[in-house]
């Protein structure tokens, strides 16, 4: 392959960035503003190409050997480079990359896209965006040691192929690069980023990202039924990070005043003040999340002007799969330790999308404004908004007023959040009262266009919703799927007429939580619709999909579910109240543990729903989560073995689009009931209790978790770290197909059943400990058996000849 032809490929394989317009380059940048112009416009410095033979690059656990080839940087950014490009396209050229996952988890899952458990690739060419110290020092090392060859003719025509497209690539990275270069902070927190064409696995990304919780990613750009994918073939804690604690953010943030206008062309215009105290390790940039549909335009540093810097990169989204856009504010000087500051900026955008009949959606629900690692700060909002409509905010109403045409309202939540969200629409509101806790409850008077019959256009049945809910839409693909028509007859339905009965299931809930958990995280809750097949859960917030608000009656019977009327009727309205103690209170950091937080809530929904309608509910919704876990995706394969439960949004990839919410909220709910099944009712509960007090405004994580759960097992129990059971079922894949036989011998008064339970669908080091139920004549007793990759055989003494042996008679383990 030419160079030509793969620069040509390259533009391809990233449609979704623009060309970069010829910038004139800047010769010593000064602001953020001009050391990104000068990254896009450094080009590739034909003066640096050389032909390297047995070149090693490391960057921890990867390794990259350039065997034989031309390798080209790029013209100094800050007095290095910040970009090469290699090339092997000379006789007997080549190159290659080896990255080795540190556990078995990573090295299955790499293995599931590439066919081997360890990243050994060959490749032909290769493009490097790099930060990091070394990386940036190698092209003065090379020329300084004069064991390479200096071809300045080939970097003539290196850089005319591949200029544009390192400066495309560049874009994506732009924002990172300018936050490490920025006052030479890259020593400690420099990136390496490679796009690598393999000469198997064609074009791919291998990353390492001192900056990151999981420093190592290798993944593919991919696309399935018109939507792009970021397909992770594996991550992990790089080998120097691997028993050093994970950072704090560098800035502590203390409160948070914003004020908020929606003008009439609904665009929001917002001034956020940040109260926060810098911190030994507090950088000369500071980063925020700020949405992708808002854009700062100023800052002021305890009133003195300070540089903001945004780019936007759709490559870095469809990575970090979270619709965010990295926000930088340049202190005018450096932060002294421990120092307080307040910080102004200055944003707007059109967060709110207008779904018809005065029904709106606000697409930003947790990044509206600038956020910085979602950490517990006070809040006070002031809205002003048209005087026709409604809006609602987690907190007290301190103030709500009119002025002309503007409507203006005041929250303050009474107590520390880690994120405020808004909602607004033409509501009509129910509130309660129960024993202090107030719950208010909106409703639109009308549906939106979405759920209106529109013939003749076609419709699809509807998706299983039971594993639908999401706390955090993250992209383009769920505004699409928010939009969706539904299918008819729903009609002029009017939401309004069940808001006593979601008023009255919502406060039920919370009063099930508030017995068992404790307090909430506020004393006022306020509950809205939005669009959509979703809920979400937010201190003091709760949204519920418009479908909540509708009796079964009116719902599209003929093409919903049993389970789908369920949870549209009931679950979703106790789960998102449930995100009031798990994700509100008790928080996870890292993506791995995100599928706690989601357990914990649809487990303690459960329970409610449990205690409100019956045991053989609880059956039903476990049986639709076994069987949405087995069903096969596009790839052919289940969606639990997709990946483990811990890869959290990694799993929502290319081969099976849903196997990310199959399996946090499916398996995770099992898991849930695996463990309340191993420790009894009443532990179960106490254990759930003894969490909230123990993490309250803390973070939770897996391992963590496990520990505490162990506190609760029975005494003398076969598992007593639960390490088997979370290594099985919270690190690993699997569900175990199990078959009981069973057979009575002997004669009266001597008579003996004999079982075996024989294993089959999972690896053969898979274990699990199965309950079987046995009728002796006396009563019934449970032998636990634990299961082999071989058949396992046991025989207890019977009374009757006709006694029976029945597997797993309470749904204790997830099973085929």
């Amino acid at each position: 392959m030419s160079l030509l032809h793969f620069a040509a490929l390259a533009s391809l394989a990233w449609p979704l960035l623009a060309q970069t317009p010829a910038i004139e380059p800047v010769s010593v940048p000064s602001t953020a503003a001009d050391l990104g112009r000068a990254i896009l416009a450094a080009g590739l410095d034909p003066s640096a190409c050389y032909r390297v033979r047995d070149l090693e690059i490391s960057q921890e656990d990867a390794q990259f050997y350039l065997t034989d080839g031309f390798l080209i940087f790029g013209k100094p950014v800050n007095g290095a480079p910040v970009a090469a490009v290699f090339s092997s396209e000379v006789e007997g050229g080549d190159a290659e990359v080896l990255l080795l996952p540190p556990n078995r988890s990573e090295r299955k899952t790499l293995a599931g896209y590439t066919g081997t458990p360890n990243l050994d690739e060959h490749f032909t060419n290769a493009v490097f965006l790099f930060t990091e110290a070394e990386a940036r020092a190698l092209s003065e090392k090379i020329r300084s040691k004069g064991e390479a060859k200096n071809s300045p003719e080939v970097g003539a025509v290196l850089a005319d192929q591949w200029s544009s497209t390192v400066a495309n690539l560049s874009t994506s990275f732009e924002s990172r690069m300018v936050l490490d270069l920025m006052e030479g902070a890259a020593e400690q927190q420099g990136f390496f980023e490679a796009i690598i064409h393999g000469r198997k696995l064609g074009n791919f990304d291998l990353l390492y990202d001192a900056h990151l919780e999981e420093q190592i990613n290798a993944g593919q750009l991919t696309s399935r039924d018109g939507r792009s994918y970021f397909d992770t073939w594996t991550s992990f804690t790089s080998r120097s990070h691997r028993n050093a604690p994970l950072p704090a953010p560098e800035e502590e943030i203390l409160s948070y005043r914003i004020e908020a206008t929606l003008d009439p062309a609904f665009v929001l215009h917002c001034v956020t003040h940040v109260r926060f105290r810098a911190r030994p390790d507090s950088r000369n940039v500071i980063p925020f999340d700020l949405s992708a549909q808002m854009r700062a335009t100023e800052a002021t540093i305890d009133g003195v002007p300070a540089e903001v810097y945004e780019r936007n990169s759709v490559r870095t989204d469809l990575v970090q799969n979270n619709g965010n856009e990295l926000l930088l504010v340049v202190p005018p000087q450096p932060l002294a330790p421990g120092s307080e500051h307040e910080l102004e900026i200055r944003h707007e955008g059109k967060v709110i999308v207008d779904a018809g009949h005065q029904v709106y959606f606000v697409s930003a629900r947790g990044t509206w404004y600038p956020d910085r690692g979602a950490q517990f700060a006070t809040y006070d909002a002031t809205f002003r908004y048209p005087k026709n409509l409604n809006l609602v905010s987690a907190g007290k109403v301190t103030e709500d007023r009119t002025d002309g045409d503007v409507r203006i309202t005041r929250r303050v939540p009474d107590g520390r959040i880690r994120l405020l969200a808004f909602n607004l629409g033409a509501y009509e509101s129910k509130v309660l009262d129960r024993s202090g806790i107030e719950i208010e409850v909106s409703a639109n008077k009308e549906i939106e266009d979405a759920l209106r019959y529109r013939p003749p256009a076609p419709v699809a049945p509807l998706p299983n919703p039971l594993d639908r809910i999401r706390r955090q839409p993250r992209g383009l693909a769920d505004s699409q799927e928010l939009t969706e028509p539904f299918p008819p007859p729903i009609g002029n339905a009017n939401p309004t007429n069940q808001l006593s009965r979601v008023a009255d299931d919502v406060a039920a809930a919370v009063e099930f939580y508030r017995a068992h958990f404790g307090e909430p995280s506020l004393h006022r809750i306020e509950v809205s619709p939005v669009p959509g097949r979703f809920g979400q859960g937010f201190a003091g917030m709760i949204y519920l999909s418009t479908l909540s608000y509708l009796p079964v009656t009116v719902r599209p019977l003929s093409l919903m579910s049993s389970a789908q009327q369920v949870f549209y009727g009931d679950l979703l309205r106790a789960h998102e109240a449930a995100h009031q103690w798990w994700g509100n209170i008790v928080t996870a950091g890292l993506y791995r543990n995100e599928w706690l937080m989601e357990a914990l809530a649809n487990y303690s929904a459960l329970l409610f729903l449990e205690s409100r309608n019956g045991p053989k509910f609880l059956d039903l919704i476990l049986d639709q989560y076994r069987k949405d876990l087995l069903a096969k995706g596009p790839d052919g394969d289940t969606s639990e073995s997709e990946g483990p439960i811990v890869q959290g949004r990694r799993l929502e990839s290319s081969n099976n689009p849903n196997a990310f919410t199959t399996v946090v909220y499916g398996k995770g709910t099992w898991i849930m009931h695996m463990l309340r099944r191993r420790m009894g009712d009443a532990q179960f509960l106490k254990m759930l209790a003894e969490l909230r007090r123990r993490y309250e405004w803390k973070t939770l994580d897996t391992e963590q978790f496990r520990l505490l759960c162990a506190e609760f097992v029975p005494p003398q129990s076969p598992d007593p770290k639960l390490e088997n059971f979370f290594d099985q079922w919270v690190y690993g894949t699997g569900i175990p197909g199990l078959k009981l036989t069973s057979s009575v011998k002997g004669k009266p008064g001597a008579w003996k059943l004999s079982g075996t339970i024989t294993q089959s669908d999972v690896p053969d080091d898979f274990n699990v400990t199965v309950p079987v139920e046995i009728q002796t004549g006396k009563g019934k007793v449970v032998r636990q058996v634990r299961t082999s990759s071989d058949p396992v055989s046991f025989s207890i003494p019977v009374g009757l000849a006709n006694a029976k042996a029945v597997l797993d008679p309470g749904f204790s383990i997830l099973h085929r």
